[in-house]
C-alpha cells in the first residue's frame, strides 16, 4: 500500500512528539473535564471489579470482593450509560489527538460492556465467573510482595468473608446455562475448593507469622470461604448441571458488535470467514510440506506424532520451559529484533489450579501502576491429577521440544512479557490500562511467525513445523469461534475441526472447541497477527530507507495494547484504515 511523501513526513513528525511526551495542537491545551473523565471512569470500574485494580497496581481496593448481585449488575449498567454519555460529548467537541483517540477507545470499552451485562446478559447464563473469582481475587493478594505478608493476609481475610456472597449471588442469577459452561463451572469449583483448603490455608498461616490473633482470624475466614465453595460445588453438580440446556451461540449481531466495539474491527462475517478459510488451507499447506521436508515416507500427522512423542514428564514441565527463555533473549539481541527495555526476568510456575480451564500456558505480568509487586509468572499447566494415564499424555504431548519454544515466544519473549515491559512508556492512562485481544495476542502470535522468518531455530524444520501446527490452532479457532455462535455448529463439530485441520490430540482438541463456547471472538490470535502483518508492510514502505524491523517493534510496542486501527492512526497518520 503506498503512502505519499506527505504522509510520511506527518508518521515522523507524529513519532517525534509522540516521545516528546504526546501529541499537542498549537493554542489547545489539555481537557481537565476530559482528564477527570477519565479518572471517574476506571475508579468506577476498579469499584465494580477490585480484582481488576489490584491486579493494575490500585491496591486501595484490596479489601474489597465485586458485588455481583442482579441489583449491582443493574447500578453497573445505569453507570455505563451515563459514562457514554458523557464521552460521546467529548467526541463532539474539541480535543487534542492523544485525547481524541483515548475517547474513542473508551467508547469502544464502554459500549461493549454495556453489550455484555445488558444485551449478552452472560451474567444470567454462566457460573465460571462467579466460582473462579474468589480465587483469582485471593492469589492475586498472595503471589507478588507489593506490601508485608501480613498486610495482604488483612486484605485476604476481607475478601474470604466475601466469598459467601459472591457464591450466593451466583445461585440467585445463573438459571439455564449452556451444559458447557456448567461443566466446567464444577471443574474449576472442586480445584478451588483444593486451592482454599491447601495453597491459600499454607500461605495464610506462614503470613500470619508470631500474630495469633491474625492466624485465627484468617483461619475462621479461610474455613468459612471454603465452605461456601464445597456449598456451591455441590449445587452446581448436582442442581444446576442437570438443568443446564441453554444455548452458548451470542448471534451474528452479538458477534459483530462484540468484535466491533471491543476490537474496532468492522469486517463483515462473510468476509472473515473467507479470510479465515484462506489462512488455513495456506497454512494447512505450508504444515504438510514441512512435514514431508522433515520424513517424506509419514504423513503430517505421523510427523507431528512423532515429535510430539518426545516430551518433558510432569515433574520437568517447569524446568523444560525456563530452559527455552535465556536463548530467545539472546536471539532478540543478536538479531536486533527488538529492545528489551529491562533486565528483569519472570518466574515460571505451574498455573493455579482454578485458572487452568482451557489455558495449556499463560503469562501473568505486573499492572502498569504496580510499583512494589514487579514479579512477573510464566505459567504452564501440567495435567490434573483426575486424569487417566492416556488424557496426561495427550496433554503433555502439547509441551514437546519444538513446540515449547514456540509457546515461550508467545507468551515471555517477544510476546506477552516482553509486550508488559513497555507499560510504563505508554503515553496515557487509558493506554496504560485498556487492553485489546487483538494487539496483545495478536502480537504474541505474530511474533511466533516473525521470529522464525528471522532465522530463530536455524532452520530446523521441526521447529517450523510447530510454528504452523500453533498458526493452525489459531486458524481453527478464527473458523470455530464464528460458527459455534452464528451457525449453530456444535462443540463436538468444532473439536473434530482441531483434530482434522490443526493436529490437535482429541481432548486437547474439545478443551479448544469448548474455550470459544465463552470466547466467542478468540479469532483475535490470527485476525490480530495478519493486521500487525499489514501494518509493518506500510510502515516499511512509508519509511523507506529508514526503515528498520527493530524500530518498528520498538514503535508498534510503545503504543500500548489498543486496537490496531488505533495504533495504525498514531504511526502511519493519513494512512488509508485496514481493510481487516
Amino acid at each position: 500500500m503506498a503512502c505519499r511523501f506527505l504522509a510520511t513526513l506527518a508518521a515522523f513528525l507524529l513519532m517525534f512528539l509522540s516521545a516528546c511526551g504526546g501529541l499537542r495542537k498549537a493554542g489547545q491545551e489539555p481537557s481537565p473535564a476530559f482528564a477527570a473523565f477519565v479518572e471517574d471512569n476506571f475508579d468506577a470500574l476498579f469499584q465494580w471489579n477490585p480484582s481488576l485494580a489490584t491486579a493494575q497496581g490500585f491496591h486501595q481496593y484490596d479489601g474489597r470482593l465485586a458485588d455481583l448481585t442482579e441489583l449491582a449488575h443493574a447500578r453497573r449498567i445505569d453507570l455505563l450509560k451515563g459514562l457514554l454519555g458523557r464521552v460521546q460529548a467529548f467526541r463532539a467537541g474539541r480535543l487534542l489527538p492523544d485525547e481524541a483517540i483515548d475517547a474513542e477507545i473508551l467508547e469502544g470499552q464502554i459500549r461493549a460492556e454495556l453489550l455484555e451485562l445488558e444485551t449478552l446478559a452472560t451474567w444470567k447464563k454462566n457460573p465460571v465467573p462467579y466460582i473462579s473469582l474468589p480465587g483469582h481475587a485471593v492469589h492475586l493478594l498472595m503471589k507478588r510482595e507489593f506490601a508485608l505478608p501480613s498486610e495482604r493476609l488483612r486484605s485476604v481475610v476481607a475478601r474470604l468473608h466475601a466469598v459467601p456472597a459472591v457464591m450466593a449471588a451466583m445461585r440467585a442469577n445463573v438459571t439455564n446455562p449452556p451444559k458447557e459452561y456448567s461443566e466446567l463451572a464444577v471443574r474449576v469449583a472442586e480445584e478451588t475448593v483444593r486451592f482454599f483448603r491447601e495453597g491459600v490455608m499454607e500461605w495464610g498461616q506462614r503470613a500470619a507469622g508470631l500474630d495469633n490473633r491474625l492466624q485465627k482470624q484468617f483461619e475462621v475466614a479461610n474455613s468459612l470461604a471454603a465452605s461456601s465453595l464445597e456449598e456451591s460445588a455441590r449445587w452446581l453438580k448436582a442442581e444446576l448441571l442437570p438443568r443446564s440446556k441453554g444455548d452458548y451461540a451470542i448471534g451474528a449481531e452479538g458477534f459483530r458488535k462484540k468484535l466491533l466495539y471491543e476490537e474496532m474491527v468492522d469486517v463483515p462475517l462473510e468476509q472473515l470467514l473467507a479470510i479465515g478459510e484462506a489462512r488455513l488451507e495456506r497454512d494447512y499447506k505450508d504444515f504438510v510440506e514441512t512435514a514431508r521436508e522433515i520424513d517424506p515416507k509419514k504423513t503430517a500427522a505421523q510427523v507431528m506424532k512423532e515429535i510430539s512423542g518426545k516430551h518433558p514428564g510432569e515433574r520437568d514441565l517447569v524446568a523444560s520451559a525456563r530452559d527455552t527463555l535465556e536463548g530467545l533473549r539472546r536471539f532478540l539481541a543478536e538479531k536486533q529484533i527488538v529492545t528489551v527495555p529491562s533486565e528483569a526476568r519472570p518466574l515460571v510456575q505451574e498455573t493455579p489450579p482454578f485458572a487452568r480451564i482451557g489455558i495449556f500456558a499463560a503469562m501473568d505480568a505486573p499492572g502498569a501502576y504496580e510499583t512494589s509487586g514487579a514479579e512477573a509468572f510464566y505459567y504452564v499447566t501440567p495435567p490434573e491429577a483426575s486424569w487417566d494415564a492416556a488424557r496426561r499424555q495427550q496433554h503433555l504431548r502439547l509441551f514437546n521440544g519444538p513446540l515449547m519454544q514456540i509457546i515461550s515466544i508467545h507468551e515471555v519473549y517477544p510476546g506477552h512479557y516482553l509486550q508488559s515491559l513497555y507499560q510504563r512508556e505508554y503515553p496515557t492512562r487509558t493506554r496504560k490500562l485498556v487492553s485489546c485481544a487483538t494487539n496483545a495476542e495478536g502480537w504474541a502470535h505474530y511474533a511466533e511467525q516473525m521470529m522464525v522468518e528471522e532465522g530463530y531455530g536455524g532452520g530446523d524444520p521441526r521447529v517450523r513445523l510447530a510454528q504452523l501446527q500453533q498458526a493452525l490452532l489459531r486458524d481453527c479457532r478464527f473458523l470455530v469461534g464464528i460458527k459455534l455462535h452464528t451457525q449453530r455448529m456444535s462443540v463436538e463439530e468444532g473439536a473434530r475441526v482441531f483434530v482434522e485441520k490443526a493436529f490437535q490430540e482429541p481432548a486437547n482438541a474439545y478443551e479448544e472447541a469448548r474455550r470459544g463456547t465463552y470466547n466467542p471472538t478468540y479469532l483475535a490470535y490470527t485476525l490480530g497477527k495478519l493486521q500487525i502483518q499489514e501494518l509493518r508492510l506500510d510502515y516499511r514502505q512509508a519509511k523507506g530507507a529508514a526503515y528498520s524491523l527493530r524500530q518498528f517493534h520498538d514503535d508498534f510496542l510503545r503504543q500500548g495494547a489498543i486496537p490496531i486501527k488505533m495504533v495504525r492512526r498514531i504511526l502511519l497518520p493519513g494512512s488509508p484504515a485496514s481493510g481487516l
